[in-house]
C-alpha cells in the first residue's frame, strides 16, 4: 500500500471514531512529532563542545565546582 493509501485509510478510521483516547492520542503523536529537538539548533562547533565534554566525563577528567572556584579566587 502506498503512503497516499496509507493518509486515507488512517483518516478514515478517525472520522469514524468516538473514542476521545484515541484522538487525543493521535494529537499527542504529532505534538511530539513537531517538537524540535536542541541538538539540531546548535552549531557544529556547539556540538563538538558538547561531545567532548561528554567524553571528559566518561573519562572522570572533572573538576568539582568547589577546587575550581577556590584555583580562580
Amino acid at each position: 500500500m502506498n503512503i497516499q493509501a496509507e493518509k486515507i485509510e488512517l483518516v478514515k478510521m478517525l472520522l469514524d471514531t468516538e473514542n476521545p483516547r484515541i484522538i487525543e492520542s493521535i494529537k499527542n503523536i504529532f505534538k511530539r512529532e513537531k517538537t524540535a529537538d536542541f541538538w539540531d539548533d546548535l552549531t557544529m562547533q556547539q556540538k563538538q563542545e558538547i561531545e567532548k565534554a561528554s567524553i571528559e566525563i566518561e573519562n572522570q577528567e572533572v573538576t568539582d565546582y568547589e577546587t575550581f572556584i577556590q584555583k580562580h579566587r
